[in-house]
């Protein structure tokens, strides 16, 4: 195997982990910025769909660019943006202000999110096996470290504006070392210009928007263990508010070690039981903690929901990346894209449900989304454009007829 590619798999680790850790370090900083500008929570719920707003933009807008000038330009390029845009919500003086940070950021964050997805495809392509979960286990596992870091900071009273600045400066050297080691692709006159015409189209492949279904009904579901598992395990079983926290815990901790093990399975049995038996452990899990009248139980089912719903949204990624090589980037902006307005769909959906029934009945209404998706786990078969053989592209084993 060329050196180049492993150097090539590290420094996409690399661009994962720092877009988690960038993210994160966000994220813990939400409460004092709220209060320093001096909003409440609706007021910065509203906010917060700028950044979704601006993540979808940047998506869309990174597609395409991506394609046509290469990962070596686009993925420092998005981590650039998305590190500089850092600092911007810890110098908000105001709502307004803080919107227009949050767009800044969001926007960076979609570009760097879809160019290092693209360029991970190209990696995978290389190695000729899955690999694109790892990847997106990183992320969680730089989430993770910027939440330690983040309340570190914050004993020791630092401002946001002087921790953010400093992370954002440590994500552009980075994003500049780690630059020269992503992998060239090299591509003709010939390729430059069908990827110029791929982008201009306005008829997305029936492929590429079944993936995109199937990305916006789990991102959905993932979004709703983000905003209610705590809330549930609170409001339906009374339970204590330490106890109710541990139900995004176990979530998250058991959605990243799946990840971690996720390639291994996908290389044994394919990327089509990877998502089908994935949603449907998920819709299982996610049915017994909703049901459930215990709160050991309840925990249980959060976390078994976690492992099965961590290795599907890289299946998906990695199938729209692999299905046109010479539009890659554009294809998992389009997946990403709804997905992520899925993500955000989801305290929109479940909100007002819960004003006609309880929280624990419309839970179920994820659990039929991803017992859906499981169903229409043969999308990820190999397609067309896909080198024979290869099971990262979405295939089922070589072995299998």
């Amino acid at each position: 195997m060329p050196t180049s590619l492993r150097v090539g798999r590290w420094a996409t680790f690399v661009f994962f982990g720092l877009n988690g850790f960038v993210m994160g370090m966000w994220v813990v900083h939400i409460p004092v910025i709220e209060s320093r500008v001096g909003i409440g929570h609706a007021v910065l719920g509203w906010l917060l769909l700028l950044l979704g707003a601006g993540a979808f933009a940047g998506m869309r807008l990174a597609g395409p660019l991506a394609d046509r000038f290469g990962p070596r330009v686009a993925v420092p390029a998005g981590a650039a943006l998305c590190s500089a845009a850092l600092v911007l919500p810890g110098l908000a003086t105001g709502p307004w202000t803080l919107g227009g940070a949050l767009l800044a950021l969001g926007f960076g964050n979609g570009c760097l999110d879809v160019a290092m997805n693209a360029h991970a495809v190209h990696v995978e392509r290389g190695y000729r096996r899955p690999i694109m979960s790892a990847f997106h286990a990183v992320f969680s596992i730089g989430g993770a470290l910027a939440a330690l870091v983040g309340a570190r900071t914050l004993g020791w009273g630092w401002s946001p504006a002087a921790t953010l600045g400093a992370v954002g400066a440590i994500g552009l050297a980075t994003g500049l070392l780690t630059a020269p080691a992503l992998l060239r692709t090299e591509r003709s006159d010939g390729d430059r210009a069908a990827t110029a015409t791929t982008g201009r189209r306005t008829r997305i492949p029936a492929r590429i928007r079944a993936l995109a279904a199937l990305a916006l009904m789990l991102m959905l579901c993932e979004g709703v263990a983000n905003d209610w598992s705590t809330l549930h395990l609170r409001d339906a079983l009374d339970a204590p508010a330490a106890t109710a926290a541990i139900a995004y815990g176990a979530f998250a901790t058991a959605m990243t070690v799946g990840r971690l093990l996720t390639d291994r399975v996908a290389g044994r049995f394919g990327a089509v039981a990877v998502l089908r038996y994935g949603a449907a452990t998920a819709a299982v899990g996610l049915a017994a903690a909703a049901l459930s009248p215990w709160i050991p139980l309840a925990l249980v089912g959060w976390a078994v929901f976690g492992i099965g719903l961590s290795g599907c949204i890289p299946q998906l990624f990695s199938a729209a990346g692999h299905a046109d090589p010479e539009a890659a980037a554009t294809n998992v902006s389009r997946v990403a894209g709804l997905g992520y307005l899925g993500m955000l769909a989801g305290p929109a959906v479940i909100g007002p449900l819960t004003h006609l029934a309880p929280l624990a009945v419309v839970l179920l209404l994820p659990v039929a989304l991803c017992a859906l998706a499981a169903a229409a786990a043969g999308i990820l078969r190999q397609g067309p454009h896909v080198a024979s053989g290869s099971a990262a592209a979405g295939a089922e084993p070589a072995r299998q007829p």
